[in-house]
């Protein structure tokens, strides 16, 4: 090229496309691993969460259970996991709270509360339903060293957490 001719010759060409193909690569990777880190954490929060809810609520009500059956009980229609019962002793009112496994999408369950609550007269005054945790690959329940031992494992997208918790009912 001469002095007072102005352009860009062919290898500054190439060298400016060059350039600007390995930045816009490297943004695409980096972009590309912002995003799949986001969807690994997201379903890495979503099974704990999970797990973490079935338990909260297990435990809360196992803590003031009078009576406690593991797994089905044959005279209902639904499947239970736990059935819990106790007796308020200031009021008279009986309280049954069953957990009860849904089917739920990829082979997972869902666990659902119910809760039943009459006077000392027998007369219903709640009756209340609440989905506890879907997700849910497998739960187990047992009396085990002097405690109840629970034990929750949670699925999402391609993690899995396994929760255990030890509940001590209150004397």
């Amino acid at each position: 090229m001469k002095l007072n001719e102005s352009g860009l010759t062919a290898i500054e060409l190439i060298l400016g496309i060059a350039i600007t193909a390995l930045i816009a690569t490297a943004a695409t990777m980096t972009i590309f691993q912002i995003i799949s880190s986001s969807q690994r954490t997201s379903n890495w929060t979503m099974a704990i969460r999970q797990a973490q809810s079935v338990g909260y609520w297990v435990s809360q009500d196992v803590i003031t259970a009078q009576s406690i059956t593991i797994g089905d009980v044959p005279e209902t229609a639904e499947v239970e996991f736990i059935t819990v019962q106790w007796k308020d002793w200031e009021t008279g009112d009986t309280h049954d709270i069953r957990y009860v496994w849904l089917d739920s999408i990829d082979s997972l369950k869902k666990i659902r509360r119910d809760q039943l609550s009459r006077d000392r007269n027998g007369v219903e005054i709640n009756n209340k339903t609440t989905l506890v945790a879907d997700n849910i690959y497998s739960a187990s329940f047992l009396w085990q060293d002097d405690a109840w031992r629970l034990s929750v494992e949670a699925r999402s997208g391609t993690k899995s957490v396994t929760r255990e918790y030890e509940i001590n009912q209150r004397l």
